[in-house]
Formats: C-alpha cells, structure tokens, sequence
C-alpha cells in the first residue's frame, strides 16, 4: 500500500504568503445545512461586527452583554442576579463577571445602590453607551437580515433556540 506525500509545508506556505490578498468570501451558492461550524462561524462574523462597534466606544463585548442585562432589568438589578445571568449567556466564570461589574462601576457606568448594597444601577453614562452602541449595532444588524424573509428567520430562531437548550442541558450533565 502507498501513501501519499505529505504537502510541502514550507511551499505551501510562501505560496500563501504571495498569494493576492484574500476578497470577502463568495455568496454560498446551495443552501447550507445547519452544524456546529456554521453557527460558529455567523456567531464570530457577527460578533467582530459588534466588537468593532464597541471598540470605537471604549467597551468590551462583556462589558456590553453586562450592561444589557442591567437595561433589560429597567435599570437595575441585584447583583447576585446580574452575576448569574451574564455567567449563563457567556459561560464564564463569575470572577471573570465580578471583574467586569468592577471595570463598569471604577469607569461611572456601573453604581451601587446606596440604600441596599446588593442592587446596581445603570448610570446615566452606562445608559448613554448601551443606547448608542445598541443603535449602531442594530444598523449593522438590519442590513445583514435584509432581504431574509421573516419566515425563514423564524425558523433559524426556532432552530438556534432548540440547539442552546440542548447545549445547556448537555453542559450541566454530570
């Protein structure tokens, strides 16, 4: 039995490294079945998008997921409520999260309630970051969708929804 060569790795390497810089990648031209990857790579295409938005701001993508859930609250929120919300839709850990309520509460975006200790409260600045760069990421955001048609979104949030669940359910098996 043969085998093949190996690819010249140093070859291949030059040859990419002359290559023509690379253009936007082509339009898929069949439709794609839904996988790991392809909701890997829509998620970090997405989420450069968002993270070029709120490096313009000063923020960080913790920083804004921290600060929606603090705005989807009405404003405020205890702080053990805020930790377990933003631990569950980034999975990380609640140090990570209770660093990123510090960075937030030592730049003015972020306060403590001075009648109970255990709520934070949106600032009038965290208010004013999370509104702008909620607006400019929505703009983003409408052009990417246009043209889908609303039925075909619905059932990619069905879909997308379905497949978190069981992510979740996976990740707290024993």
């Amino acid at each position: 039995m043969t085998t093949a060569a190996a690819p010249d790795t140093a070859t291949n390497t030059a040859a990419t490294a002359n290559a023509a810089p690379a253009t936007a990648p082509a339009a898929p031209t069949a439709p794609t079945a839904v996988n790991g990857r392809v909701i890997a790579l829509a998620h970090y295409a997405a989420r450069a998008l968002l993270e070029g938005v709120l490096d313009r701001h000063g923020a960080t993508f913790h920083q804004s997921v921290t600060l929606r859930v603090v705005a989807v609250a009405g404003g405020s929120i205890a702080r053990d409520a805020l930790v377990r919300d933003v631990t569950g839709s980034l999975k990380a850990e609640e140090s990570v999260v209770h660093g990123v309520i510090g960075e937030l509460t030592s730049a003015g975006l972020l306060s403590q309630d001075p009648a109970e200790a255990s709520r934070l409260h949106l600032t009038a600045a965290g208010r004013e970051l999370y509104e702008r760069t909620t607006a400019e990421a929505a703009e983003i955001t409408a052009r990417m969708y246009a043209g889908i048609p609303a039925e075909d979104l619905a059932v990619a949030g069905r879909v997308l929804a379905l497949v978190t669940e069981r992510a979740n359910a996976e990740q707290a098996r024993p």
